[in-house]
């Protein structure tokens, strides 16, 4: 019988989980929720992309994608513009406000992260991430198989 410590989904979807909240926690006084992240680490740079450049960038569904940016732009967090080379398309870009948290935004996650590796040695977070790598690799080769 598979133990849940020894199953790599399970632990994966626990750490995926416990992230969350440390990340909630850390950012929700900001007025902020952790599905926003994808959008802030895309367009913290103060640059604008489309939704589906987005989507591609965050790894997350189309319609996620879509509810979560208008959300946004509901709360004043982002804008939408037609792209001046093709109309058809709608370009996203974080509203000044929005821009103004990005170096909170980025503090929060990089704390989160510092907690979560705390303890590990430099080698030991070094194989955490080439084997982390290796796995989505792997689960992105299953997923395009179907």
């Amino acid at each position: 019988m598979l133990k849940r410590e020894e199953s790599a989904g399970y632990m994966t979807n626990w750490a995926a989980r416990l992230f969350t909240r440390a990340i909630d926690r850390r950012i929700r006084p900001l007025g902020l929720a952790p599905a926003y992240l994808p959008i802030f680490f895309a367009l913290g740079d103060g640059g604008s992309m489309s939704q589906k450049d987005i989507v591609g960038r965050a790894a997350v569904e189309q319609p996620t994608m879509a509810a979560t940016l208008s959300r946004m732009e509901r709360d004043g967090l982002v804008a939408r513009k037609a792209d001046p080379d093709d109309r058809r398309i709608s370009l996203y870009a974080l509203t000044p406000p929005a821009l103004k948290l990005v170096k909170d935004v980025q503090q929060a996650a990089v704390g989160t992260n510092r907690a979560a590796l705390a303890g590990l040695s430099t080698e030991e977070r070094a194989t955490f991430f080439a084997l982390m790598g290796r796995i989505v690799e792997n689960l992105v080769r299953l997923d395009a198989e179907g």
